[in-house]
């Protein structure tokens, strides 16, 4: 999934009308499995300036970028999190464990040749899931506008479930980045 599909769903699973600690968590949580992404990408690309096609076509797959990507989208890492949070009956945590669980789940599926290492340390096996998110021959021409629709109908549910100008206008934001692209060329 798209990183704001990721966030639009964790937050529709775990975010709650004023309960602002575990609307932050579940953003968190959400966002999480992919930091370390935006991180080496911005450093490479603009720090760098390394071409984006090597960007994204080398080093997202070298060894190095997929040490540091198998931490962050550990099932185990996520699920520790998660029970840390239920055994000392911190919500926030518990929410933040589950919205990370839940992004890493999602990629599970919807990942082919450019999934994680979601059980390390125990092994560094990558499962290719046999269908794609935006892979047009693994079904991406489905998945990708199925996504987007998720998206929109998640988060009208959510303007109606949080009845605050912030929390829509935060709401719409994530969804504009989700939808136009996916939706947008179907569309137009």
């Amino acid at each position: 999934m798209n990183t704001p599909a990721h966030l639009i769903v964790g937050m529709a699973a775990f975010a709650r009308p004023n309960a602002a600690r575990l609307n932050v968590a579940a953003f968190a949580g959400s966002l999480a499995p992919d930091v370390s992404l935006y991180v080496l990408g911005t450093y490479a690309l603009f720090i760098k300036q390394i071409s984006p096609s090597i960007v994204f076509g080398q080093m997202y797959f070298s060894d190095e970028w997929q040490r540091v990507f198998a931490i962050d989208n550990s099932v185990f890492l996520w699920l520790a999190l998660a029970f840390a949070g239920y055994w000392i009956r911190r919500d926030w945590l518990f929410v933040f464990g589950l919205a990370g669980l839940l992004h890493i789940s999602t990629d599970f599926l919807l990942h082919h040749d450019d999934g994680r290492q979601h059980f390390w340390p125990l092994t560094d096996w990558v499962f290719s899931s046999p269908i794609s998110y935006w892979d047009p021959s693994r079904y991406g021409w489905i998945v990708g506008p199925a996504e987007g629709l998720l998206c929109l109908v998640l988060a009208v549910w959510m303007c109606f479930k949080f009845r605050t100008l912030l929390a829509r206008a935060m709401i719409a934001a994530l969804a504009a980045t989700e939808i136009v692209p996916v939706l947008g060329p179907l569309l137009f």
